[in-house]
């Protein structure tokens, strides 16, 4: 079969075209043009979005979301800025997927990022830093023109921070207790120099992932971490034993000094009353010398009576002796012929009853 001819083609298409009339084409023409102006002229703007708008290039104004008008292509152009979004600038690693209730992703070629993360500290060690920045846009206008190339200028200023940040520091800090310190100095130093740069960002957040020694030196790193986890333990177990027992040594010695002083308040105040109470009978014995004396004797017998087993009474003109009633009840009378062989206690006196 022949090929088909092209001027046959034309000019059976002049022909078609002749018989449906060039008024027609030139409607249909005209409306397509029209329909494709109109569909140029209605966007949408996503929840998190903004959007603005440029008129010959010059930015007009700025929408929000939802259905918006604009003029068609060639007069105003709309562009979209995640303004309510949190972004992610990554460094030293990179994450290739993140799905809901799966585990991260992240690219196994990490030679590749050891550029931007290992960094020379202040005692001359090299370090292994992984962070992440996390910032709004809150002027869209000034992170779309102020600068030429926004995410890059946020990508250079976190790493030229950080590297300043961690060269003041000592390695070790870095590597232990001074994340957190690190983090903090960098978001405020990166934050001073966007905002002096109009990059209309504000930053969430500057965590360190991961800080690490290089791979040539993690086993010598291992050994000397550990021998300072087992220096911190040790002070921990001798720090808590002090706690234990120097409160414990203290209350012994409060116990004691308080008994000590009880007992002294006791001896003292005993002291003081039995000089009080010599000075009274002093007084009274000056008075009535011979009464006083008897008193004192029955006191004193009536306080030793009551503790004797048994009581003889000796008269020094009696040869035998006088059999009286023992003190306690229901025994009987004591006689010369039945005394027992050893005289548990004896009093001897006159013949003072």
């Amino acid at each position: 079969m022949p090929p088909p001819d092209i001027d046959d083609m034309a000019k059976e298409f002049r022909q078609r075209a002749a018989r449906f009339g060039t008024r027609r084409i030139a409607l249909i023409i005209a409306g397509l043009v029209f329909l494709a102006f109109m569909m140029s002229s209605w966007f949408t703007v996503q929840p998190e979005e903004t959007g603005v708008i440029q008129r010959f290039g010059a930015v007009n104004r700025t929408v929000g979301p939802g259905l918006h008008y604009k003029f068609p292509i060639g007069i105003e152009r709309a562009t979209m800025v995640p303004t309510a979004r949190v972004l992610k600038e990554e460094f030293g690693f990179l994450t290739t997927a993140t799905r809901a209730g799966e585990r991260s992703q992240y690219a196994s070629e990490k030679t590749k990022f050891k550029e931007v993360s290992l960094m020379l500290t202040g005692d001359l060690n090299v370090i292994d830093v992984q962070w992440i920045v996390q910032y709004r846009i809150e002027d869209p206008v000034q992170f779309l023109f102020q600068v030429r190339d926004s995410r890059q200028t946020i990508r250079d200023t976190a790493e030229a921070v950080m590297r300043q940040v961690v060269g003041n520091r000592l390695g070790s800090d870095v590597l232990t207790v001074g994340r957190v310190a690190v983090s903090t100095e960098v978001k405020e130093e990166m934050q001073r120099l966007l905002t002096g740069y109009r990059t209309g960002v504000r930053l969430v957040t500057v965590e360190l992932q991961d800080v690490t020694p290089p791979d040539p030196v993690k086993p010598a790193f291992n050994e000397v971490n550990k021998a300072r986890q087992d220096r911190e333990r040790i002070i921990n177990q001798a720090q808590e034993r002090a706690n234990r027992e120097i409160p414990q040594a203290r209350g012994e010695a409060n116990r004691t000094i308080s008994e000590a002083e009880g007992y002294a308040v006791e001896r003292v105040n005993r002291a003081q009353g039995e000089a009080t109470r010599f000075t009274t009978i002093l007084a009274d014995y000056r008075k009535a010398p011979e009464v006083t004396r008897q008193r004192l004797y029955l006191e004193a017998m009536s306080t030793l009576l009551p503790g004797a087993k048994s009581l003889y009474v000796v008269d020094s003109d009696q040869k035998a002796m006088l059999p009286l009633l023992r003190m306690e009840g229901g025994q009987t009378p004591v006689t010369p012929n039945s005394a027992p062989a050893s005289t548990p206690a004896v009093t001897q006196g006159g013949t003072q009853p």
